[in-house]
């Protein structure tokens, strides 16, 4: 691949991660801006926390039916409309009349930021196979993981120069641009056909398929159960580090701000192994790794041990879904070409549905017991390990012309 073609494929995928990205800066940007909103419209923070929820279940609805709606009508239509009612929905937010509006808006701006993500992931299995999609996709996750450190601090830094208004402008601004991207720079990369029927029991019939596919239903589920144990981590970092290690909240910015480097490293190590291992091998290497490093964890929170061990076993913990996520996506949607939108779908809605069972169970024992957590996350790499083992039958059959493609 010559400089120039390597220049255009960082660039499609920094559009691509512009669009995966729009469903965290959604969810998170707002955060710092809960008690401003709370006293704007005088109601209470549980009312204020509704948003939020309402954002979620957007962004999880969203993909499970804009994903099949691409499939039926390609992938630019959906996305252009999206990008539209997103804009409409943001700025709608920032002049609700009352918090019951706004959580609705809520709603309506995740589910059509959940086009984004969805389907820039099913263009890249339109426009990329084998080693190609591995290593692209390997790109777009190094990207995207810088998000969940960006967007609350875009959020803090659009409220110190405004009130919580201007963060939804804001994101009103980033759908206009991303509607203007879809005109210029999105190119259909569905072909009409390869697409499916409009029939609803058609779209329908499309879920039942991939739901019986052991082998994407193994990948989606190893991947998402692995994910579901990061949302613990998310959910009861905050009291661990803070509550029972005493790390100010500065320290525990810098702390958390670890997952995203965590994630870049391990989607930059799949990145380099795609070519020279099979893409299973690749995948068993996150197993083990995320096994290990689990186990590391566990230890660490049974044995008191100290704050090093923890944020290093986390670390390393945070670096196998590195691995784990691009690889298991490759994998699963590999061979989902004219169902790309509703793989894509079923894949992304995983982790929330999975992250929603883990993440309140971190808190079982209390806000100054760091073992629930312990726990979770080897538990998570335990059953990704069994959902290998069960439903992808010890892995896939790599045939001569594949070891062929991977040279």
């Amino acid at each position: 691949m010559d400089s120039r073609t390597n220049k255009n494929q960082v660039r499609f995928a920094l559009l691509l991660a512009v669009f995966c990205a729009l469903g965290p800066f959604t969810v998170d940007m707002y955060l710092s801006s809960f008690p401003e909103i709370m006293k704007f419209f005088g109601t209470n923070a549980s009312m204020v926390q509704a948003s939020l929820t309402s954002a979620l279940l957007g962004l999880s609805l969203g993909q499970i039916v804009i994903g099949p709606l691409s499939d039926v009508h390609g992938r630019r239509k959906p996305l252009l409309i999206s990008m539209i009612l997103f804009f409409i929905s943001s700025v709608g937010c920032a002049i609700s009349p009352n918090v019951e509006v706004f959580i609705v808006l809520r709603f309506i701006q995740g589910f059509t930021a959940s086009a984004g993500l969805v389907i820039a992931r099913a263009i890249v299995r339109d426009l990329y196979n084998g080693v190609e999609l591995t290593k692209f996709f390997a790109l777009l996750t190094t990207i995207t993981s810088v998000t969940p450190l960006l967007s609350p601090l875009a959020g803090s830094v659009v409220i110190s120069f405004t009130s919580w208004v201007g963060v939804f402008f804001v994101t009103g601004i980033v759908g206009i641009y991303l509607t203007i991207m879809t005109v210029w720079k999105v190119k259909e990369s569905l072909r009409i056909e390869n697409r499916i029927s409009s029939d609803f029991k058609e779209i329908l019939k499309s879920y039942k398929t991939l739901l019986k596919d052991r082998k994407f239903m193994g990948y989606g589920l190893a991947s998402g159960i692995l994910f579901g144990g990061c949302f613990a981590y998310i959910s009861g970092s905050p009291f661990i580090y803070q509550n029972i290690y005493g790390v100010s909240p500065q320290m525990f910015s810098i702390l958390f701000a670890l997952n995203g480097i965590s994630l870049m490293l391990g989607a930059q190590l799949v990145k380099r192994l795609a070519g020279r291992k099979t893409p299973h091998n690749i995948f068993l290497i996150g197993l083990l790794s995320s096994f290990i490093s689990s186990l590391a964890v566990l230890i660490v929170v049974f044995s008191h041990g100290p704050l090093a061990a923890l944020v290093i076993s986390l670390f390393l913990s945070n670096a196998s879904l590195g691995i784990v996520g691009p690889i298991s996506f490759t994998l699963a949607i590999e061979s989902q070409g004219h169902m790309a939108g509703s793989a894509s779908a079923l894949l992304g809605i995983m982790p929330f549905l999975l992250g929603s069972i883990t993440s309140p169970l971190v808190g079982i024992a209390g806000e100054y017991s760091a073992i629930p957590l312990g726990v979770i996350i080897f538990a998570t790499s335990l059953l990704a390990v069994f959902f290998n083992a069960v439903l992808i039958k010890n892995g896939q059959t790599v045939t001569d012309a594949e070891e062929m493609n991977l040279d």
